[in-house]
């Protein structure tokens, strides 16, 4: 099946931090129809999202299928081109900015949307883990090859010492065997200027008949998707450290970067997705709940 793609291009993103190429407004509302840092051609969509049921909301003893739920996020977009949350503190006094600020652009692929109507809030801040046995519904899916790109405005990603930053998704141990995890891998890329990028090797095994259904298994490689997120607001664990966080976490230094203010996710699995219907999800794809920044430009 010919994918269907739409690039939408988010607002929560400061005027100073915006790339060459992409676009923002005032209004407080989407702006489509413009190139993305991504180099994806420019093509028009209304940005509508039907949040059916998240494969977030995935119980660990229904054989790793999605079960019906909810977008529980209540993230408000930005007003003005300013990132909706750089003076809050979300976790513990931590700057807003040391987690996604705006979305500079997405791009949906088969059967994405889950958590579109909550964007940008739904990705920004820390992460809602959900631990071993199930995933976090506060994420935004790609669907099958779909990208997002990510800002931290007015921070940045810089290198130091160990792990520089945290990608969290929403997997879970299917039945509670660490072996067997429901994982989503997509392929992690990092940039100064939002148009020279730099991705962390990301090669999952292609596997259509994999009883996870994601048509995909390890070895991973270094791609994100497949680390059990254990941090989540109030259950004192950092989401700062690695050691303990959970999630894939990456250094700059194996990519040859010292600097990074944007961080693209593209979706590697091989789900499939129905030609069509009433019954089609949303929920495909790589679903990006939160990036921490480990080593900030602005601690």
């Amino acid at each position: 099946m010919a994918r269907a793609v739409g690039v939408v291009v988010f607002v929560a993103v400061a005027a100073c931090g915006a790339p060459p190429g992409s676009a923002t407004s005032d209004a407080g509302g989407l702006t489509t129809g413009s190139r993305n840092p991504a180099g994806d051609a420019p093509v028009i969509s209304d940005g509508g999202a039907d949040d059916g049921g998240p494969s977030a909301d995935r119980d660990s003893s229904a054989d790793g299928e999605p079960s019906p739920g909810s977008d529980s996020s209540t993230g408000d977009a930005s007003v003005d081109g300013e990132p909706s949350a750089v003076s809050a503190a979300p976790d513990g006094g931590a700057p807003a900015s040391r987690f996604v600020t705006g979305i500079v652009s997405y791009t949906p692929g088969d059967c994405a949307g889950f958590g579109q109507g909550s964007a940008p809030g739904i990705v920004e801040g820390p992460p809602v883990g959900g631990g071993t046995e199930h995933g976090s519904l506060d994420v935004l899916s790609l669907g099958g090859g779909g990208t997002l790109v990510v800002t931290f405005a007015p921070n940045a990603i810089v290198d130091g010492p160990g792990p520089d930053f945290i990608v969290f998704e929403n997997p879970f141990w299917i039945g509670g065997n660490a072996s067997n995890v429901y994982a989503e891998p997509g392929e992690v890329s990092v940039s100064d200027d939002g148009v020279t990028w730099v991705a962390f090797p990301c090669t999952p095994v292609l596997a259509p008949g994999a009883t996870d259904g994601t048509g995909t298994m390890p070895p991973y490689g270094d791609c994100a998707g497949w680390g059990v997120v254990y941090s989540a607001p109030g259950n004192g664990i950092s989401p700062f450290d690695p050691g303990t966080a959970g999630g894939n976490a990456y250094d700059l230094t194996d990519v040859g970067l010292t600097h990074a203010r944007y961080v693209r996710i593209a979706d590697r699995t091989e789900e499939a997705c129905p030609e069509a219907g009433p019954d089609r999800p949303t929920t495909n794809g790589f679903d990006l709940d939160a990036i921490a920044i480990v080593n900030a430009e602005l601690p």
